[in-house]
This record gives structure tokens, C-alpha cells and sequence, in this order.
């Protein structure tokens, strides 16, 4: 990049050092045909593995109808991370808790259906206070009586 980031972080972490670094601009805002854009950014994403020593790089573009008073670049690149929470809180809980992936139920709506079966139960355990989705099931797997006592019924 030509110019200096606005805004940097850099993490250790995961066998790796992450340094992300983000310019944002409201500049190109008149120029685009896209509603209610807010401003356009840039990250950048560079990932050292610590043993290896290999080096990675991502660019991601994005527009976001946040104004500059709204999320200055440092919140921009708070919230670009913390889209992964999503990913990381639900789907790889599904995929893993539930072996989703591997799931052979794909006609009509059963899918869906299930889908919200399993984010119903992720949803409880959360509310119960249980981090643990996979360790929480496996207790709770031999004795069915449980759900009926965590639902109150």
C-alpha cells in the first residue's frame, strides 16, 4: 500500500502473528451507486507462522453504512474482526456438536427444520451458562430426562 494505515493491530496467537491494518475514506462516497453508503475501506490481513516463518497476506474491500463519526477506522477493523464470532459461536458449533456436515437429512424442509433444532438447544445451553456445547450434550445424551428438567417442563 502507498500510504500509511490508519489504524493497525497485531496479535500473537494460534501458532502465528497476525497484523491487520485497515484505511477507510467517505471520499468515494458520491461516486458509488450503492445505497446509504456510509464509507468504503481496505484491510489488510498478514499472517506470519511462527514456526514455519511463512508469511501470508489477504486484502478484503468493504463498504459500510456507517458514517467516519460513527466508526472511525480503529471501530471498523473491531467490527470486521468480530464477524468471525459469528462463524466461530454458531456454525463451527453446529459442524462440530452436532457433526452437521455429515448429516444425511436433506429433502424438503428437514433441513432447515433441523437447523433450527440445533440453534434452539445452542441457544439454551447458552442461556444455562454452558460453554461448553459438545461436553454439555454428551452429559446430558444418556439421561433424556434432563432436557425436560432444563425447559421446566
Amino acid at each position: 500500500m502507498l500510504f500509511p494505515p490508519q489504524y493497525q493491530t497485531t496479535e500473537k496467537g494460534h501458532g502465528r502473528i497476525e497484523t491487520r491494518q485497515i484505511w477507510s475514506s467517505s471520499e468515494l462516497n458520491e461516486y458509488l451507486d450503492f445505497p446509504y453508503v456510509g464509507q468504503v475501506f481496505c484491510v489488510r490481513r498478514e499472517f506470519e507462522y511462527i514456526k514455519s516463518g511463512k508469511k501470508t497476506e489477504e486484502i478484503a474491500y468493504g463498504i459500510t453504512s456507517l458514517s467516519k463519526e460513527k466508526a472511525d477506522p480503529a471501530r471498523l477493523l473491531q467490527l470486521n474482526r468480530g464477524h468471525w464470532s459469528i462463524e466461530n459461536s454458531l456454525y463451527h458449533v453446529r459442524d462440530v456438536a452436532f457433526n452437521e456436515d455429515r448429516s444425511q437429512i436433506r429433502t424438503k424442509n428437514a433441513p432447515k427444520v433441523m437447523s433450527s433444532i440445533r440453534n434452539l438447544v445452542i441457544g439454551i445451553f447458552r442461556v444455562l451458562g454452558k460453554r461448553n456445547i459438545a461436553k454439555t450434550l454428551r452429559e446430558m445424551a444418556p439421561k433424556p430426562y434432563m432436557s425436560l428438567r432444563v425447559l421446566r417442563l
